[in-house]
């Protein structure tokens, strides 16, 4: 890692025994040579928040680091090789002037019927209620695919961000959307949802039903 690399050049370059040894003139430009290859390997994984948790546990500097890009987080608490577990608790359909419709998500990831009904023309969003445990979670996105009859009609994805593990669950919201209207977007449809991270492993997919109406149903 770059960090203990430079440390260590450090380290030889201030003793005048090795620098002598070495044959060192300017401590800055021969530091430059020491840290620049090891600088270079490690930069992309080194800035990966994962990784920051396997710094140099014991030194107090990097602790001091780790807390500020973890936020509150215990660090030590942090799992060295576990993977990190993320469990979508609940999504909610949030509507102007109407109670909130929340969905929970079934152990199998596939509701049985109709999931829910949405009215045409009406103004919504979408909101996540998920929990982080054993490790960080990097680059958690949410991707939906949408069909009426068979056609592919809608695609979107929306990137959460990065999540540390907590004991209470985290609530994201979605940016407002508009359901289609007319007599073409009345109807049933299929849509598949995914959460997934930067490295593709999918936390959950739900594979459900729902239909868009000339008016909400009766509460």
């Amino acid at each position: 890692m770059w960090l203990c690399t430079l440390r260590i050049g450090i380290h030889f370059l201030k003793d005048p025994g090795f620098r002598a040894f070495a044959g060192l003139r300017d401590p800055f430009d021969d530091l430059c040579c020491v840290v620049l290859k090891g600088y270079l390997d490690d930069l992309i994984d080194c800035v990966k928040p994962a990784v920051a948790t396997e710094l140099g546990k014991d030194d107090e500097s990097l602790r001091k680091w780790k807390e500020q890009l973890l936020g509150s987080v215990d660090v030590t608490n942090i799992g060295e090789t576990l993977d990190p577990e993320v469990k979508i608790i609940s999504l909610a359909i949030l509507s102007p002037g109407r109670p909130d419709i929340v969905l929970m998500v079934p152990e199998n990831g596939n509701p049985k019927g109709m999931w829910f009904t949405l009215k045409e023309g009406s103004k919504y969003c979408l909101k996540f209620t998920f929990q982080v445990k054993n490790n960080i979670v990097s680059g958690l996105r949410y991707t939906n695919t949408v069909w009426k009859t068979g056609v592919k009609v809608d695609r979107g994805k929306e990137m959460l961000g990065t999540f540390s593990p907590q004991s209470e669950p985290y609530n994201h919201v979605m940016p407002e959307e508009t359901t289609p209207s007319g007599m073409f977007a009345r109807g049933s449809y299929s849509a598949r949802t995914k959460f997934l991270d930067d490295d593709n492993k999918c936390y959950l997919e739900i594979n459900y039903s729902f239909d868009i109406r000339k008016e909400w149903p009766a509460v």
